[in-house]
């Protein structure tokens, strides 16, 4: 079929070139701020630690250049003065990337595709593996033998007579047919055989020879017991592959594609070859999902079977939602199905005496850890976390679960309502909790000898970060980092040093060095703010602590009006992403929008910015508020901040607009079509109007599916509320957005256009994903946001 794409509704649409004027004279300006954002100094990043610990690499640019370089300090000595280095000097002192040490102080690595062991007494390491197939996934059995993954098979080293052996045999496809079926078309092919074999002497003697040349073949083969039997994949693909410690049992998961997706496609006007072109993008919420089934295949008894989860607890729950929907309630009810789910690859102890899986149910609202009993495929429980909303939470998910001893694993959970560390014993059934409180804890890592837990929490505040260490068996934790504000941590591989990326409200991120001990001073390494930069008096925000109108707390970052203008304006900035945090101590990942705001209060507007319910930070209640209705307590929060400030101060109520991008710009306009007389104007950027359009992953979490929950979808997308528009709305939105299709705002586009709306502008911009790239891109939209503020709350 002919596709034609018409541009000409849009382009009639688009404002004509901003022009940004009254400006207040600070040296900061629209175009200063969304140029090349090198002109603030570029931070480090890309930590690395040497395999000895005795130095430090990053990726830094003092200089600004077009590229970052390599940089190294060394550890221990006077100083940490960086210098530059080259690649290859990194990963010479970086090495190979080995595992935890198993028997015989030996530790297992991979690199490019071959398989490396590194003796730990001596340093030594040998190469194993040479070849052009890639070799991965190395794991030292019980009895020191090496198994891998090469290709999609499961291979063994023995280390004492260097044979390898192979361990599985998967085949893509079905088990092909012994014979083929009986037929009038196969009959006769059957007698015109036989008949040509009567006939002819020349035939059977042909014959005869072929039937002693098999026999003669077979009997050189290798004897059958040591091949591994071949394991037919069917219609599905191999997605993981996981082998006892004993060798015996191997663990495989398959994943089967759904035979209909409808993919969607985003044309691309502004193309080298001159021709519109398509890219091919995401498919809409509610679409169907891949089937996962997992299974065991035991070497020993030469047989597979799958992994069981008919008896999981619950694996028959239905939602609380379908309540909404007797009929939907009546049918699933009656059909009593096990709900799909999808199966972690097996997670064995160091002896290879119990394992344990890890089960996601498909609808998001289970999450189970369970013990596998290897010789029959079943499980039995060791935790469930339910959610009515949606499990998630920081630390929580499919691979968050590891070994502690050979007994006890360890887990994060939401089960107090905030994200905090457990321990399970699986042959007691015991169950502790390591951490607790109204904090979360948000990275976790094990130490080498397995005693101490390093994490790091807002355990201080949720609005700041620190790295600490606790027992593994409990107690207080002990804080490591000194530093108020955000502290990223790098943990040395001899767990002596701490490499610590800092930063704080007004100060972009810095590399600093401090020893593994509490109390211990951080040393600064990088300077990376510009002259230019530096020379402007950045704001530290007020973070301030309402109630919203549930009687729950809502944090929020104020930037108060340098000298208010008469009309004493307000901007409310939404944060995009929903679970993300943005009131903090630290650099905000929206820097640009830091500044603009920065921008906006020299010029008489006070701004706030709201961590508002769906936000990160602050446990399962907050994360979960918005379930079943976005644009509902996420709005009503704006709204209930924009009433503090009113009474705190001294906003004039009908000179607020708001802006934001992505979720925010979602936000922006269920606030302009719902909550009219609250808000003047709004730059809606990038944003979501109508969430069945949507990714399946972000939104079935949130709503559920547009056809199982369509009241969910109705009261939460703009486009069924646009006749509420009153105020002024500016949208922007990029024409190659593969991430919110141009089309969402297309389509709220026409419904404006028959509602007879007028007060609503539409820029677009050609060459543009989902988030900006080019400065003149940033430039343009934030012109046309102030012009927007300037004319309709100054007015």
């Amino acid at each position: 079929m002919k596709k034609i794409y018409l541009l000409n509704i849009f382009w009639s649409l688009v404002y004509a070139p901003a022009v940004v004027s009254g400006q207040t004279n600070t040296g900061l300006t629209v175009e200063k701020i969304m140029s090349d954002q090198k002109w603030i100094g570029v931070a480090p990043t890309n930590l690395t630690w040497s395999s000895d610990s005795r130095s430090l690499f990053f990726d830094w640019n003092p200089e600004r250049k077009v590229k970052n370089e390599i940089f190294e300090i060394g550890i221990g000595g006077s100083s940490f003065k960086p210098r530059k280095t080259e690649e290859e000097s990194r990963d010479k002192a970086v090495g190979l990337d080995f595992g935890d040490v198993g028997k015989g102080g030996i530790r297992l690595g991979e690199k490019d595709g071959d398989l490396y062991l590194m003796e730990v007494k001596t340093g030594k390491i040998q190469q194993l593996t040479h070849t052009l197939e890639r070799e991965s996934k190395p794991v030292l059995l019980l009895n020191g033998d090496i198994a891998f993954q090469r290709g999609q098979d499961l291979f063994c080293l023995n280390r004492k007579t260097g044979i390898l052996t192979q361990l599985s045999n998967f085949v893509k496809g079905k088990k092909p047919d012994k014979a083929e079926p009986e037929g009038e078309g196969n009959a006769q092919k059957s007698w015109l055989k036989a008949d040509q074999t009567a006939l002819f002497d020349v035939i059977r003697e042909r014959n005869a020879e072929g039937e002693e040349l098999k026999r003669s073949n077979a009997a050189r083969q290798k004897p059958t017991e040591k091949e591994p039997r071949p394991i037919y994949l069917g219609n599905g693909f191999l997605s993981t592959v996981v082998v006892s410690p004993d060798g015996r049992f191997i663990n495989y998961k398959l994943v089967i594609s759904p035979k209909e997706l409808q993919g969607t496609v985003v044309p691309n006007y502004v193309t080298s070859s001159g021709f519109t072109e398509e890219i091919e993008a995401r498919t809409k919420v509610g679409d169907a999902l891949p089937e996962y089934q997992s299974f065991i295949f035991d070497r020993v008894r030469d047989t597979v079977y799958v992994i069981n989860t008919s008896t999981i607890p619950g694996i028959r729950q239905l939602p609380d939602y379908v309540k909404d929907y007797p009929k939907q309630l009546e049918e699933r009810t009656k059909k009593n199905e096990d709900r799909k789910v999808n199966i972690s690859g097996v997670k064995w102890n160091a002896s290879g005496s119990l394992a344990v899986v890890l089960v996601e149910a498909q609808d998001n609202k289970d999450l189970w850890i369970l013990k596998l009993d290897a010789l029959t495929g079943a499980l039995s429980l060791v935790d469930r976390q339910r959610d009515e909303a949606w499990i998630g939470g920081p630390g929580i998910g499919l691979w968050n679960v590891d070994w502690l001893d050979d007994n006890r694993i360890y887990f994060q959970s939401e089960a107090s309502g905030y994200s905090h560390l457990y321990l399970a014993d699986l042959r007691s059934g015991k169950k502790k909790q390591l951490t607790s409180g109204k904090w979360e804890v948000q990275q976790l890592q094990l130490s080498k000898d397995k005693r101490t837990f390093y994490f790091i929490a807002n355990k201080e505040h949720p609005g700041i970060t620190h790295f600490y260490k606790i027992g593994v068996e409990g107690g207080a934790p002990l804080r490591l980092t000194n530093m108020r504000g955000g502290n990223e941590v790098l943990l040395s591989p001899d767990e002596q040093w701490l490499a610590v990326r800092y930063s704080y409200m007004d100060k972009p991120w810095e590399l600093y060095v401090q020893r593994n001990k509490a109390g211990a001073k951080a040393v600064q390494v990088t300077q990376s703010t510009s002259a230019e930069f530096n020379a402007y008096k950045w704001r530290q925000p007020e973070l301030v602590l309402f109630r919203n109108r549930y009687g729950a707390d809502v944090y929020a970052r104020v930037y108060p009006a340098a000298n208010p203008h008469p009309n004493h304006p307000a901007v409310v900035f939404v944060h995009g992403a929903g679970y993300l945090q943005n009131v903090h101590y630290w650099w905000s990942q929206y820097s640009r929008e830091y500044m603009f705001n920065n921008l906006l209060a020299d010029n008489g507007y006070t701004v706030i910015d709201i961590d508002y319910t769906a936000s990160s930070g602050y446990g399962r209640d907050h994360r979960t508020g918005i379930y079943r209705h976005m644009g509902g307590k996420d709005l009503s929060d704006q709204v209930d901040g924009v009433k503090m400030l009113v009474e705190r101060y001294q906003v004039n109520p009908k000179h607020v607009g708001l802006y934001g991008g992505s979720y925010g710009g979602f936000i922006t306009l269920m606030a302009l079509f719902n909550e009219p007389d609250v808000f003047a104007s709004g730059a809606a950027l990038r944003s979501v109007t109508d969430w069945a359009h949507y990714n399946h992953g972000y939104t079935s979490n949130i709503l559920n599916e547009p056809y199982n929950d369509e009241l969910s979808y109705k009261r939460s997308s703009p486009i069924y509320f646009a006749s509420g528009l009153k105020g002024d709305l500016l949208m922007c939105h990029g024409m190659v957005d593969v991430n919110v299709h141009f089309q969402d705002i297309v389509r709220l586009s026409q419904r404006l256009i028959e509602l007879g709306k007028n007060k609503w502008e539409l820029a677009v911009y050609p060459v543009e994903d989902h988030g900006f790239v080019e400065p003149s891109s940033w430039t343009d939209e934030y012109k046309r946001i102030f012009k927007l503020f300037e004319t309709t709350l100054k007015r």
